[in-house]
């Protein structure tokens, strides 16, 4: 993994968000997917300091060594908090541990209060189990697979369809997934973006009111665009990286 990158290093001032509020940087490691764009979201809402550690996952960097004892499962994002709780580090892979921990920590985003608090984990849940995982399926098989495979391609962008008429319904009723803008918008919002290629927004209003309503936000559009230009076109060598893994 390379080195970190002192030009990339973020920093934040003005008020604290939360007298929880560290003065040394979280590092994040991060590489400019819908995942990522998870975590660079939330602190940047937060504005919370933070320094950017990129992990090509085009080059394999996700299986160094280094980069496993943070992240087992070798996916980005992944975090490493200097003052962890006990004033210790800590490092949290899994995006949707590391917005609840980020929620936690500073107060935002992420209430206390137990009803309200269901009502965001149900959605943040409901991201990570369907929404990240069945448009990841359908971008996966329209995009990238080497085989036409017709049945894969509607079983996954059918399912994208579906899951946007889910949040379409309860968008019409508020403007935000669980009342307040939450973790759970900051969860959905980008891979929305990544979907839509695959379930035009315009059959769902309410949807797509939502996704410029968030869009429009200025951390949406910090976070959105952190180091979008060292995304690069997959070629095949990267495919034979990202792809097909078996145990190690």
């Amino acid at each position: 993994m390379a080195k970190k990158s002192t030009n990339r290093t973020v920093k934040k001032v003005g008020k604290p968000a939360h007298k929880a509020r560290t003065a040394r940087p979280i590092t994040l490691y991060y590489w400019p997917t819908p995942n990522g764009h998870k975590v660079s979201i939330m602190l940047e809402e937060l504005g919370a300091p933070y320094q950017l550690q990129p992990v090509d996952i085009g080059k394999g960097q996700q299986f160094e060594p280094a980069f496993l004892k943070i992240s087992p499962n070798n996916r980005i994002p992944a975090i490493l908090d200097p003052d962890g709780p006990g004033g210790r580090p800590i490092s949290i892979f899994e995006s949707g541990a590391i917005l609840q921990y980020l929620g936690r920590k500073y107060g935002r985003f992420y209430p206390q209060e137990e009803r309200a608090r269901v009502q965001v984990e149900e959605w943040l849940f409901w991201q990570v189990g369907g929404l990240g995982p069945m448009t990841g399926q359908a971008n996966h098989f329209v995009n990238y697979a080497k085989e036409d495979l017709p049945y894969a391609k509607k079983r996954y962008t059918d399912e994208v369809h579906r899951l946007f008429g889910v949040m379409n319904k309860r968008l019409a009723t508020r403007k935000f997934l669980a009342g307040a803008y939450s973790i759970a918008d900051i969860a959905c919002w980008s891979w929305v973006l990544s979907g839509s290629k695959y379930a035009p927004l315009d059959e769902f209003p309410h949807l797509k009111a939502w996704r410029d309503r968030v869009g429009k936000r200025p951390a949406v559009v910090r976070g959105k665009a952190l180091a979008a230009d060292i995304r690069k076109p997959i070629t095949d060598e990267d495919r034979n990286i990202l792809f097909g893994q078996r145990a190690r």
